[in-house]
């Protein structure tokens, strides 16, 4: 297994449509053992293929450290089913560091795809896990935690950035 490098923001890969997966082979299991190992190396508790430079339909979660009852999981293709009832939380975003913002979310949420092993599954998930899986979601179509936010605090993200790569540049 080896950690990937983590995309980040503003890198085009991010803002792409992941492709889906049509062969689960020794490479796509592959992947899903370097992103859980990269997940877990960043201290996230989900991440999208696109965000280690795959345009593909994967995601892997694991938010067990906010919620004890929920475990790893990966899902190949996944959709999202079945969503109900609405809440707003503060989320973060290994992509978009230092970016904690409030982002609403459905409360509840069925996701279906295919597990590493081909076989077709089903979760049901609310709070945390309900939220990952929409984040990660919204990554497989190249969505980002700064087009939930307001233009304000978008802009705000983006002069941050830019100064501090003026800072870098200087000499």
């Amino acid at each position: 297994m080896a950690v990937l490098e983590i995309l980040k923001y503003p890198h085009p890969i991010l803002r792409k449509r992941s492709k889906a997966v049509t062969q689960i082979d020794e490479e796509v299991k592959k992947l899903i053992d370097d992103m859980r190992e990269t997940m877990y190396h960043a201290g996230g508790i989900g991440l999208a293929a696109c965000q280690v430079g795959v345009p593909q339909r994967v995601i892997v979660l694991d938010v067990s450290p906010m919620d004890p009852q929920y475990s790893y999981f990966a899902l190949i293709n996944p959709e999202i089913v079945f969503e109900e009832g609405e809440v707003d939380h503060e989320e973060g975003c290994l992509s978009v560091p230092d970016c904690l913002e409030k982002v609403k979310r459905k409360e509840r949420v069925c996701v279906r795809g295919l597990s590493p092993q081909g076989m077709e599954m089903e979760m049901k998930g609310e709070g945390i896990l309900a939220i990952a899986i929409q984040h990660e979601m919204d990554h497989l179509n190249g969505i980002l935690i700064l087009d939930r936010v307001s233009r304000l605090k978008r802009e705000i993200y983006r002069n941050k950035l830019k100064k501090e790569k003026r800072k870098e540049e200087r000499p």
